[in-house]
């Protein structure tokens, strides 16, 4: 009788174990996707601060220092901003769909967030270095 109290517990603690991975790993997720955002904003608000640089300095010296801008780094930014939202979404329910799986006994690993993450850089990636090819 004992032998089956001491599975049990031990089933349990294993089963809580694999829930606190589940949620590190979401948690992980969330930080990601914060840090796209963040970036997002500050590749946003930096043509912002460079249109109020070239003001405050006149037009004439400024234009000289840097590459005429297309307004690209605006796109870029609420692009990234809209990707880190997603991404978070996307692992809210990847976790939520997990948990159910745990408590089921019936996990089946997906990596779609992996790969959208994995575009998504690779997306963003590209188009800075033609960006910057472009500028040049």
């Amino acid at each position: 009788m004992s032998k089956i109290i001491e599975d049990e517990k031990s089933a349990r603690v294993r089963n809580r174990r694999i829930h606190m991975a589940n949620e590190r790993t979401f948690l992980a997720w969330i930080r990601t996707s914060i840090g796209i955002m963040a970036f997002g904003f500050v590749v946003e608000k930096f043509a912002l601060f460079i249109k109020q640089m070239a003001l405050i300095l006149g037009k004439s010296n400024i234009e000289k220092a840097l590459p005429p801008s297309h307004g690209y780094s605006a796109i870029v930014g609420i692009f990234l901003v809209g990707l880190g939202t997603l991404m978070g979404l996307l692992a809210l329910i990847r976790y939520k769909k997990i948990e159910r799986q745990i408590d089921e006994d019936t996990y089946q690993p997906s990596s779609i967030l992996d790969i959208l993450l994995a575009l998504s850089v690779l997306a963003v990636g590209i188009f800075l270095v033609m960006y910057l090819i472009h500028s040049t």
